[in-house]
């Protein structure tokens, strides 16, 4: 095989396929969306069940049973963590959503680790503890703010007014449990409906990105995207190859000038080869296929 053939089989092609897209939501992200609430509510759940009966869940806090005064406080305190590294899988695999909402859900699970590792004492509570807890709450209150989706279709309860109206009364529990913490009857109902609430909003967005469909890409060379786009790149790209099949070959520059031999390594030099082979000058030229 010729010098020439080897040089016009190394031509650039532009890309024609499809690019391959990431999902919006991964299937893992999803899961770990679904577990957060299931593993909140069913901790304070179980651990209330263990305390003792001068323990009212209409007044205390979760809190208080991840105190050093609770009652198999590791309960509690391991439904936390968990809680606190489902957010974070979940921020990485929310890949539909803005960056600014993914970082505001990590600073949410760092936050619910904060929690967990700064437990209130036997009375009263700490300054660490206290500042991990506003912080985690105010985050994921305001969370559903940014978690609009990147690109379109977005689904409506993703939407503009609907992530307005999910964090407006997102704020509202949350102006409720602070109202509750100054001497309110019923602070322990506050926060565990308020934590209930925020920590199912996740997984509802992360199933509305899964089910919402993404439209197709175009091909990697710019396209407008769609499946007629990719099919037409596909068939230039056989154009393509059927023109390095017909590409002429030859030892050294053809006489005659030799213009095709100049423009091997340029794009459109596989057109040069075509209309050079097929001139009535040069059909039989030496150095040609075909030629005597």
């Amino acid at each position: 095989m010729s010098t020439a053939h080897w040089q016009a089989r190394r031509l650039t092609i532009p890309a024609a396929w499809p690019v391959r897209s990431n999902p919006a939501a991964h299937p893992w992200a999803i899961i770990s969306a679904a577990l957060a609430p299931i593993l909140l509510t069913g901790d304070y759940l179980v651990a209330g069940a263990l305390q003792p009966a001068s323990y009212s869940p209409m007044r205390t806090t979760i809190s208080a049973m991840a105190g050093q005064a609770g009652t198999d406080r590791w309960i509690m305190t391991g439904g936390i963590f968990l809680v606190a590294g489902c957010y974070l899988v979940t921020a990485a695999g929310l890949t539909g959503i803005r960056a600014s909402a993914r970082a505001l859900l990590i600073v949410a699970g760092l936050a619910g680790i904060g929690i967990a590792a700064s437990p209130d004492p036997a009375s009263g509570a700490t300054p660490q503890h206290l500042a991990w807890t506003t912080l985690g709450a105010v985050t994921i209150a305001v969370w559903p703010a940014f978690a609009a989706p990147r690109t379109s279709p977005r689904p409506l309860i993703l939407s503009v007014c609907g992530s307005a109206a999910v964090t407006a009364v997102f704020v509202a529990l949350l102006g409720w449990l602070f109202t509750e913490t100054r001497d309110g009857s019923v602070l322990g109902l506050a926060e565990r409906l308020t934590s209930s609430i925020q920590t199912c909003w996740p997984f509802i967005t992360a199933v509305a990105l899964r089910r919402t469909r993404r439209p197709r890409p175009g091909p990697a060379t710019g396209g407008s995207g769609g499946a007629m786009d990719g099919a037409t790149a596909r068939a230039r790209a056989r154009g393509r190859r059927q023109d390095w099949r017909d590409a002429p070959t030859h030892v050294g520059p053809p006489a005659g000038g030799g213009a095709w031999w100049r423009c091997a390594g340029r794009p459109g030099a596989t057109r040069w080869a075509a209309r050079y082979r097929h001139s009535p000058a040069t059909r039989s030229g030496p150095g040609l296929r075909g030629s005597p």
